[in-house]
């Protein structure tokens, strides 16, 4: 029986996983400037690039057992910044609408003001929904295919049906995920914390 290898998450900064993540972020202004230009072949260059490198560093950081703590925030920060990017460029562009775009990145800051309350409460970030994954998966699917339609005219009408299919499928399971995420928020915060036992147990002294 074939068992599951698992991996220690170490502290390190400058692996080579991170190196490539960092890579990654280095990457979205590029990409933001490069949308909002109107240059969309060069910007799906530069997403192709993202999205090896993505694929890259987390095989490499299996690979070479250099999971660490930053790789995992960075990891999915450079997806969101990716999305974002091409939410607001095309949206500068008047290709998408800019309710699309404060959507989804409202969604965001939303859960930023969640995650920062558990931290006050002594939690640490809530585990990924997979609801959250297949909505993050659909919007980085959505807006490249969007893309193809700026660059090539000929690929519009098969194009724009299927990325506004994607996009406006991603953008609500996005925010079903995070309406998930502010429920059990408010849940975790309900739970006594052990300091809070030790605490009625002295006064009940």
């Amino acid at each position: 029986m074939e068992t599951k290898r698992t991996f220690e998450v170490g502290t390190q900064i400058f692996t080579v996983p991170n190196l490539l993540s960092f890579a990654r972020l280095i990457l979205v202004p590029v990409f933001l400037v490069l949308v909002i230009t109107g240059e969309d072949l060069l910007a799906l260059v530069v997403l192709i690039i993202s999205s090896a490198t993505d694929f890259l560093d987390g095989l490499l950081a299996r690979s070479l057992n250099q999971v660490t703590r930053l790789g995992q925030l960075l990891d999915p920060a450079a997806d969101r910044l990716f999305i974002f990017a091409a939410l607001i460029g095309l949206a500068v562009r008047g290709v998408v609408p800019w309710w699309l775009a404060a959507i989804v990145i409202g969604r965001d800051v939303g859960l930023l003001v969640a995650g920062i309350v558990l931290a006050n409460f002594g939690f640490g970030p809530l585990p990924v929904h997979h609801l959250g994954k297949i909505a993050t998966f659909c919007l980085l699917y959505a807006l490249p295919i969007l893309m193809v339609g700026q660059a090539f005219e000929v690929a519009a009408p098969i194009s724009a049906p299927i990325g506004w299919a994607f996009a406006i499928w991603g953008a609500f399971l996005y925010w079903w995920a995070g309406v998930i995420y502010i429920v059990e928020t408010a849940r975790v915060v309900k739970i006594p914390r052990p300091e809070e036992f030790a605490e009625s147990d002295t006064l009940g002294a």
